[in-house]
């Protein structure tokens, strides 16, 4: 990130600035309103000039980026603090059941002449994918990332609709 002074922007609502969610788009002022919208995921947001942040209130708690003069901080909860516990929670929650999992495949294996002596080992990594999966969806859920309205956006601007 660049360090010099000279070169920040002041965030004001004449500006044109980076989308923080989509990261592709760009945001403007709304005209006749105090809000500023994306021209491609068309996110709205509420704008505080004071502290030079906008707020996402298309969720719940809304989301927060702060304009440091040359790009948004990172997106913050509205009123929430995470901390370190929640990603050692997380790493426990998808770590503990795989290698109990893969501890009882190994010290009691199925027979030799069993016709599925797979079984263990694939619930082993099954284990291992849908607790993974698990952590992946509150994350997306907690930061409301839009996959779906990003997958939509993609296919209108393959489509040629975006100018329209």
């Amino acid at each position: 990130m660049p360090s010099s002074k000279i070169l920040t922007t002041s965030f004001d609502y004449q500006g044109v600035y980076p989308c923080p969610v989509c990261r592709i788009g760009k945001i403007s002022h709304m005209p006749l309103m105090e809000t500023m919208a994306c021209d491609f995921c068309h996110e709205i947001f509420t704008v505080n000039l004071e502290q030079q942040q906008i707020k996402m209130p298309s969720r719940q708690p809304p989301l927060i980026w702060r304009w440091n003069g040359f790009n948004w901080t990172e997106a913050q909860l509205e009123g929430v603090e995470l901390g370190w516990g929640y990603g050692l929670a997380a790493t426990a929650f998808v770590v503990l059941p795989t290698t109990l999992i893969g501890i009882v495949a190994y010290y009691f294996p199925p027979t030799l002449n069993a016709p599925i002596t797979w079984i263990p080992y694939i619930w082993t990594i099954l284990t291992f994918l849908s607790h993974l999966a698990i952590i992946i969806w509150i994350f997306i859920e907690v930061y409301q990332i839009p996959v779906t309205a990003y997958l939509r956006a993609m296919n209108r601007w393959r489509n040629g609709e975006m100018g329209r």
